[in-house]
């Protein structure tokens, strides 16, 4: 029987607003009991962390504490334009 895995979300997943900036911080079971991290801006522009935390909650600090230092800015990329006119 093939299982494909499917990462539980966690629960503590949630936008964060600055100002008029909002980002998705996305926390996600990584299969092997560890979570991952990731903060997603609204074009979709992603900032994962590469090592894993041991709970949810230690991933959430992490986010929360990046966003605090390093500003909301720093995790919103460029518009992403796509060319239309194949």
């Amino acid at each position: 029987m093939n299982e494909e895995f499917e990462p539980k979300v966690s629960e503590l997943s949630r936008d964060y607003s600055e100002g008029d900036l909002t980002v998705q911080i996305d926390i996600y079971e990584d299969g092997e009991g560890g979570w991952l991290l990731e903060i997603v801006d609204q074009d979709n522009n992603s900032t994962v962390w590469e090592d894993t935390f041991d709970s949810e909650q230690d991933a959430l600090d992490e986010a929360l504490d990046a966003l605090a230092d390093e500003g909301i800015e720093a995790f919103v990329g460029p518009l992403q334009e796509t060319d239309e006119s194949w």
